[in-house]
């Protein structure tokens, strides 16, 4: 069995091209221990396919490229272009457990609060 060599994310989340969503998708891949032919076979699609679209050396229909970042783990966002930067700041922060540049950590869910039982609901 070969031995997968697991390849770094791309730091910035903002994906500006092809090589860069690639990356991703290897990295995901690579993360989960999958050789390129495992992974295409997992994915139903061939190896080459696959290795385009890591490399960004051909084109790749964007629902195979979608699916397989779905499949493998790569979550895709879009955001309006005003947006753009503040989601991709707290993307990084959350990632890298940094604040927000307001000095608190970024948003957290809050815990659910207790709900009241049916019977304490109708009692004063």
């Amino acid at each position: 069995m070969r031995r997968v060599v697991p390849t770094s994310f791309p730091s910035d989340p903002l994906l500006q091209d092809a090589a860069t969503f690639g990356a991703a998708i290897r990295a995901a891949r690579t993360a989960a221990g999958m050789t390129l032919s495992d992974a295409a076979m997992t994915l139903g699609i061939s190896k080459q396919t696959l290795s385009d679209l890591e490399k960004a050396t051909a084109s790749v229909g964007l629902s195979i490229a979608l699916r397989a970042a779905r499949d493998l783990g790569v979550a895709v966002f879009a955001a309006p272009a005003a947006d753009r930067e503040p989601v991709r700041r707290f993307l990084i922060d959350a990632r890298t457990g940094a604040t927000n540049g307001t000095g608190t950590r970024p948003m957290q869910p809050s815990p659910p609060k207790p709900r009241r039982s049916a019977t304490k609901a109708g009692k004063k």
